[in-house]
């Protein structure tokens, strides 16, 4: 599917003369619609989730993204079923629009070639364990005493303090965080949630921090040392729950599907699937009451305002559950979303995607072309003036090797001038 941002636009130009390498061709074609980002180089020493997504974001909005992988590539290249093309979809969900080249940091030449990625680089992000790259030169200190103006984000599990030893796994942060107390049912054990959560919440305040940075840099020239965790990321994403402790003092629990503090807003059965049903307001109540046919129900002390309803909830649920078992899921949701009461019915993610298509959100795109196409998901931002580009597939490993080492080892014409300088002098 071809992404709406490619009608009409003008050329791009080579992305390897914004790498400094003129006249080279380039296999794959211009690597990304002129985008916010277009011009800033980042060097990717991150790997598997939450610094991938970070970076393939980046990606999207034209930035130039050049993933550095070891000699066995990103795990997850290796972590599948499912496949596509005997590739590792989980790979291919969150690396396209990016350039790969495999250096072995333990190699002297290849550790060069990398510190050299960096004093480049616009932006630097890794989520090694904290500490981990000083040995081979590429820690924030010695970057940005080679380049000033790097942004370098850093990704841990548990921040630099008394936790930087601690691996940092998404499952085990919404173990840690809390996170896994608050779901599955009141009297079953925890689980976790359907996907690493606080990997893309974290590569979500990665990209945030990095922007951010990005404007300081602009307005000031200096770059800064830009850190995320996953376990900060996780308690300020429990939002209501985390007040809950901090300002109220509530060790919030367990509660299935229930909501603490609204009433309905859970799943309800119907005559044949259970439906979302989140009247969050008192309006919202009343319309939900009246498609209903239960006119009398807002009028109800019990159930007057949230606070009641919360309060009564186990009175009000059967009433409600009585009447939409007359009809099914979908047929409930087309008539009280008519009149804007929030529900839904549960899908699986192959009915998640058919509803944004009913929707008009388009969101399935396809990067790359040719036999390199592959379907991904489209980037939920969307802007008027500088759209977002799907041209480049996620890489094979080192498939960008060669011309990057050549620009990498060759010298840039600043270098060049500067050595001119001191030989005159």
């Amino acid at each position: 599917m071809a992404d709406d941002a490619t009608a009409g636009a003008a050329p791009v130009p080579n992305p390897l003369e914004s790498l400094g390498l003129p006249g080279r061709p380039d296999p794959l074609g211009p690597s990304s619609l002129p985008g916010p980002l277009s011009g800033v180089l980042v060097a990717d020493f991150s790997r598997v989730l939450a610094g991938p997504y970070a970076t393939m974001l980046l990606a999207d909005m034209g930035a130039e993204v050049v993933k550095v992988e070891g000699p066995q590539g990103d795990e997850t290249r290796a972590w599948m079923p499912p496949v596509r093309d005997e590739v590792s979809t989980y790979y291919l969900g969150v690396n396209r629009g990016k350039r790969s080249i495999a250096l072995d940091l333990h190699d002297n030449a290849d550790a060069a070639v990398a510190r050299e990625l960096a004093r480049r680089a616009d932006v630097v992000i890794e989520n090694f364990k904290p500490g981990g790259l000083a040995k081979y030169g590429l820690d924030y200190d010695t970057v940005s005493a080679a380049n000033p103006g790097a942004v370098y984000a850093s990704i841990s599990g548990f921040g630099t303090g008394a936790g930087k030893h601690v691996p940092g796994y998404d499952l085990m942060v919404q173990a840690i965080s809390g996170l896994m107390s608050l779901t599955g049912d009141p009297d079953g054990p925890p689980y976790r949630a359907g996907i690493s959560v606080f990997d893309v919440m974290a590569g979500n305040h990665a990209v945030i921090g990095i922007l951010a940075a990005l404007r300081h840099r602009d307005a000031t020239g200096q770059g800064q040392h830009v850190e995320v965790n996953l376990l900060s990321s996780a308690l300020t994403g429990l939002v209501n729950h985390s007040s809950a402790y901090a300002a109220g003092g509530v060790v919030p629990y367990r509660m299935g599907n229930a909501h603490p503090s609204v009433f309905p807003y859970e799943p309800l059965p119907t005559a044949d699937n259970d439906l979302i049903v989140a009247a969050a307001n008192d309006g919202q109540f009343r319309r939900l009451c009246d498609v209903l046919e239960l006119p009398h129900l807002p009028d109800d002390p019990r159930f007057a305002h949230n606070a009641d309803r919360t309060k009564n909830r186990e009175e009000l649920r059967p009433l409600l559950e009585e009447r939409l078992a007359t009809r099914g899921a979908v047929e409930w949701f087309e008539a009280l979303t008519a009149v804007g009461v929030p529900c839904g019915p549960i899908n699986t993610i192959e009915g998640g995607f058919a509803m944004a298509e009913r929707f008009g959100l388009e969101p399935v795109v396809e990067v790359g072309e040719g036999e390199r196409a592959v379907p991904t998901t489209r980037n939920p931002i969307r802007f008027s003036a500088t759209p977002v580009g799907y041209l480049r597939p996620p890489p094979e490993l080192d498939e960008h090797g060669v011309e990057l080492r050549k620009w990498l080892t060759t010298p840039q014409e600043s270098d060049r001038q500067a050595d001119q300088e001191a030989d005159g002098d």
